[in-house]
């Protein structure tokens, strides 16, 4: 670009002056803007990497340690905490069913507040929150102070999931979002894996060590973990495209300009606000938020089934510690259709596709699973099951952005809603596995079939509705337009903005 306000040979790390986005051919400058942004180049290339450098090792290391305090539950059972508490089927069940209310109601208030705040700060403050709540649970005497704590874990976790999706969904374009969200969703298979690890090696060598249970000293360490990490990502993560620091002032103009032209107005301000209310009316009025609600309430119901690993491995006949170590193949499987349908989803841009495949496999390898006896045949295609399982929730939860894009707010709304009411299907989907359906669970296994197929087949319905009746898209020159008359109001040196990542 030709003039003084932008050079050739800017170094990537030079900082404009304030000055320098005032004065001067404002017009001229504007149309070369907009003009030159050229989808692909090899300066959006540098700049993606740039940003996922910086988001996607915060935001895993985050929900690692948030689904480790969420999921632990599972390993203190088989771990101790079940024979301690003298603990049946129905007060575990309880136990699982309070945390779900508490997230269920919180998270829309949570996500309405995200848009108005540093996600920097408070997505990293609520991981110190619900890793103190996490690690008092081994202060628990009996499951109702269990359940107690648990329900004010739900509090704390609820605002994570749904606050990172809207937050990747402000820096990354429609196709990029899915592949960048499934690096972060292998941190609930990782946090599982490691989970089953961690607690075979701690019930087996930790128990009773300064009077304490094995399952007390699982609770007590991966709690604390997470309040530690959270005080690190505090002073790591970035804001907001159009406020962070990490850019420089080009690069901001340009993350901008990718997201307009994509259709998202996700840059974090770069248009007016629609308030809370009317943002609440424009989603629950909108017919194509309801349809990915069930989607993914179908979704969240067949993942309950996590809850149960280390149960329905002891009911093929692995117990103890031996049985905490076979939980490990399933997570692995996970981290792989995880990383696999995504990037596919990303590669291909072609997300209702893989959702249905996902889902089809995933309805064969249960049918086996529930059709044969044979417990080795049953293990094996367990696994496969179960990744098909885990690969679902982040095809279908970034479909959301991309479907329900715009306004910010709006967006916003619609991601903490089908998440909210999606993961209602929580409370009733952990009395799937009661005891007395030992060994086999023909019912749980039997119903998780059935959603799975209805998901492979709600997701081509609704793929073929959003190609009939499309949503109107925002004009992507004038989201740029007005972005680059905001950053040059705020001067672009960023010297009075808050947020300094």
């Amino acid at each position: 670009m030709s003039g003084h306000h932008r050079q050739s040979d800017l170094d990537i790390g030079t900082t404009k002056k304030a000055d320098e986005w005032h004065e001067g051919n404002e017009n001229d400058d504007v149309l070369d803007l907009v003009a030159t942004y050229v989808p692909g180049s090899d300066e959006e290339k540098r700049l993606l990497r740039k940003i996922d450098k910086r988001l996607i090792p915060c935001i895993w290391g985050l929900y690692t340690l948030s689904y480790l305090d969420r999921a632990n539950i599972g390993n203190a059972r088989t771990g101790g905490l079940q024979a301690d508490f003298g603990l049946t089927s129905t007060q575990y069940s309880i136990v699982l069913l309070v945390f779900f209310i508490s997230y269920v109601l919180f998270e829309i208030p949570s996500n309405l507040f995200i848009a108005r705040v540093r996600p920097s700060l408070y997505l990293s403050g609520l991981c110190i929150l619900w890793g103190g709540v996490a690690a008092s649970m081994a202060a628990a005497r009996n499951y109702r102070e269990l359940a107690g704590i648990r329900f004010a874990l739900g509090v704390c976790e609820a605002g994570f999931a749904p606050g990172v999706t809207f937050y990747l969904s402000s820096w990354y374009k429609r196709y990029e979002l899915a592949s960048r969200f499934s690096l972060y969703y292998t941190a609930t298979a990782v946090s599982g894996a490691f989970s089953g690890l961690l607690a075979g090696v701690i019930t087996q060598h930790l128990d009773g060590a300064r009077g304490l249970e094995g399952w007390q000293w699982l609770f007590l360490i991966e709690g604390v973990g997470s309040s530690f990490l959270g005080f690190f990502t505090w002073f790591i993560m970035p804001d907001w495209p159009s406020t962070t620091k990490f850019l420089t002032p080009e690069e901001r103009i340009l993350a901008t300009q990718r997201l307009a032209y994509d259709g998202l107005a996700n840059t974090g301000g770069a248009q007016g606000r629609v308030g809370h209310l009317r943002a609440l009316v424009m989603t629950v009025s909108d017919w194509r938020t309801w349809i990915l609600v069930v989607m993914y309430m179908l979704c969240t119901g067949a993942q309950t089934i996590q809850y149960f690993v280390p149960t329905l491995i002891g009911a093929l006949g692995w117990k103890g510690y031996v049985g905490q170590y076979h939980t490990i193949p399933l997570y692995a499987s996970a981290f792989v259709c995880i990383l696999g349908f995504c990037w596919g989803a990303d590669y291909f841009k072609r997300k209702p596709l893989f959702i249905t495949i996902a889902a089809s496999l995933g309805t064969v390898f249960f049918i086996i699973v529930t059709a044969t006896t044979n417990h080795m045949v049953q293990y094996v295609f367990l696994i496969f099951a179960f990744g098909c399982v885990y690969a679902l929730p982040p095809l279908t939860l970034t479909w959301v952005p991309n479907i329900l894009g715009h306004p910010a707010e709006k967006r916003a709304v619609a991601i903490a809603l089908v998440n909210a009411l999606g993961n209602s299907a929580s409370i009733y989907g952990v009395f799937l596995w009661p005891a007395k359906d030992a060994p086999r669970y023909i019912p749980g296994f039997a119903a998780t079939t059935v959603w799975m197929a209805l998901i492979a087949v709600l997701a081509q319905v609704m793929s073929f509705l959003i190609k009939k009746y499309p949503l109107e898209a925002p004009d992507a020159e004038k989201v740029v337009l007005e972005e680059i008359q905001r950053q040059r109001q705020r001067g672009l040196a960023g010297t009075h903005h808050p947020d300094t990542a």
